[in-house]
């Protein structure tokens, strides 16, 4: 492993025209995306391994990352999927058992262009206070090109809103992991930029589970005969995912029951006829408090997402699409933003983070536990 101090220089830039020097870190080029932070002290390889971070440069808060390197047993899904990388300072050396490679060596096999050196938490603190904006890494012969040069290719890169990145993260064919224990059913889900620890979590609650394509019609959802539906998180803007929300709304019509968890949440707001908008910087890392309203708890949790749902935080409210009562489940204790919805009157709930967090927290993986008792409820009641 190169130290980093022997890199070739690399430049971060960002739409408003601030630079940071640093050096390279990864595979060498250009790369534009939406530059976020993420607060997580662990678990970087389940982080860049996130589909949800699709067209996202993502930088660690965390000063020092890739000690611990990659392995091949915890990766998330079957690549890295961050347009970049930003860290302060990169381990030297792996210095766990468990490594199979170090970070940038991984980083280089799927071509991801990052940067090391600069002062994360000056970056952090702008993000913070400026919004979350479209940012370039550039380096090795790239990092000379004229800095008005740079700005021009940030700025013509495209917004994460309206973006609709669904197709290049989903799978092309549906796959099948087999349930655990007492067999529930079959369920539907679909693939917005699934985690393999969701699968996982839901076989393990006698699901088989069908990941589906998220091009997937209802057709092929009733095909399978499911005995629910599930919609993944996933990377992206919910308005520019109309398709996803009327398939949601045959299957809501069909009275399946349905959870959703990120992206999903948001599609599941607006399937009930809620609006969506962009927050400023968004919720990332595995550190975000939030309230279960139904039992009082305040919750540790697991967070990667910049668009939210506009809904009343308190008491009871009507679906404008007609599907009954529906009330705010889970709110955000950082910034009072809606991070769970529950219809009252057909069965479907959903929740804003990860509840399986392979990192950690895992203090809302009861929820699978509640997935599974509604879906078995349903089925009492279809068949009684």
């Amino acid at each position: 492993m190169i130290s980093p101090h022997l890199q070739p220089p690399a430049v971060l830039v960002l739409e408003d025209g601030t630079r940071h020097t640093g050096r390279s870190y990864g595979a060498e080029g250009t790369t534009l995306g939406e530059v976020v932070f993420a607060t997580g002290m662990t678990g970087y390889q389940e982080t860049l391994t996130d589909p949800s971070y699709a067209g996202q440069i993502v930088l660690q808060t965390a000063p020092h990352i890739g000690n611990t390197g990659m392995n091949d047993e915890d990766p998330e899904s079957r690549r890295i999927w961050v347009a970049g990388y930003i860290v302060r300072d990169p381990s030297r050396v792996v210095s766990n058992w468990r490594a199979d490679e170090s970070l940038d060596e991984a980083l280089i096999t799927d071509g991801i262009v990052g940067i090391s050196g600069i002062d994360t938490r000056a970056v952090t603190r702008h993000i913070r206070s400026a919004g979350s904006m479209r940012g370039g890494i550039f380096s090795g012969e790239a990092a000379s090109l004229d800095a008005e040069q740079q700005l021009a290719l940030v700025r013509e890169a495209p917004e994460m809103s309206g973006q609709n990145l669904s197709a290049a993260v989903s799978v092309t064919a549906a796959e099948v992991t087999e349930a655990v224990g007492e067999r529930v059913g079959n369920l539907a889900v679909l693939d917005l930029g699934v985690k393999q620890a969701t699968v996982d979590n839901l076989a393990l609650r006698g699901f088989e589970v069908h990941v589906l394509p998220q091009d997937v019609t209802i057709d092929g959802i009733r095909a399978i005969d499911p005995v629910a539906v599930f919609y993944s998180n996933g990377p992206g803007d919910p308005a520019a995912s109309g398709d996803h929300v009327a398939l949601l709304r045959a299957v809501l019509d069909d009275r399946l029951p349905f959870f959703g968890i990120c992206f999903g949440n948001q599609l599941l707001g607006r399937a009930l006829g809620l609006d969506t908008y962009k927050l400023p910087f968004g919720h990332r890392g595995i550190n975000q408090p939030v309230l279960d309203k139904t039992t009082g708890r305040v919750e540790i949790t697991a967070h990667n997402h910049g668009f939210a749902v506009d809904a009343p935080r308190e008491g009871a409210f009507d679906s404008p699409n007609g599907y009954g009562q529906v009330e705010v489940s889970h709110i955000g204790l950082n910034d009072n933003v809606v991070e769970g919805l529950r219809a009252l009157e057909i069965p479907a709930f959903s929740v804003q983070y990860h509840p399986e967090a392979a990192a950690g927290p895992h203090d809302a993986n009861y929820l699978f536990d509640r997935f599974r008792d509604l879906v078995v409820a349903t089925l009492k009641e279809k068949n009684a």
